[in-house]
């Protein structure tokens, strides 16, 4: 007898919104579980057979100095600004990030220090553990980034584009790069950001 919603209880609520994708998913055209596959769970969570969840912002930064973290909260206010609805905005250190978080994400906003002319080795950590689990499920995923040096940031942005092409991600905004002292230009930028992907993702 094919699973449905009438057959399976919901004991546990902290798990209903994910639940209720996964019935949904269950429920749809062809209702036959062994058809339900990991692509079609690793789908943007509010297209998931018409279910319209919350959108999710996932921020991965590495922030080792009080410039990061200047430019880490102005992003952080751009994502969470009152006019901004219908999108929870989940935060992550770079070192802590998982391929679940990234799969369960409908957007990502990076944030790194320029170090040694590439990405910070934390956030090369991150890109390192989720590439595979991540490489198909997730392509045309929407994503910005923001990068601190002290003098230059080459060599970092071209290391977020190269694995982010890699990964098939849509970049969604410009990036920010800032060398030095960010200034109030600087965390506009990184205000405007912030917004500017998390705005993307409202219904």
């Amino acid at each position: 007898m094919p699973l449905s919603t009438r057959h399976v209880g919901l004991p546990c609520p902290e798990f209903k919104e994910w639940s209720a994708v996964f019935l949904a998913v269950l429920d749809a055209a062809d209702p036959d579980p062994a058809r339900v596959t990991a692509a079609s769970l690793a789908a943007a969570p509010g297209e998931r057979a018409g279910f319209r969840a919350v959108a999710t912002l996932l921020i991965v930064h590495h922030t080792p100095s009080p410039h990061c973290q200047a430019l880490f909260e102005a992003v952080v206010s751009g994502a969470t600004a009152p006019e901004i609805e219908g999108v929870r905005v989940e935060r992550r250190a770079a070192l802590a990030a998982t391929a679940s978080d990234v799969l369960a994400a409908d957007a990502c906003l990076l944030g790194t220090p320029a170090n040694l002319g590439y990405m910070s080795g934390a956030l090369k950590h991150f890109f390192d553990q989720i590439y595979y689990p991540c490489l198909d499920a997730t392509r045309g995923r929407p994503f910005g980034y923001y990068v601190h040096g002290g003098n230059d940031v080459t060599g970092a942005v071209r290391a977020i584009e190269t694995v982010t092409t890699g990964l098939g991600w849509r970049r969604a905004a410009e990036p920010v790069t800032v060398t030095g002292e960010p200034d109030r230009g600087d965390l506009e930028a990184c205000w405007e950001l912030g917004a500017a992907i998390a705005a993307g993702l409202m219904a």
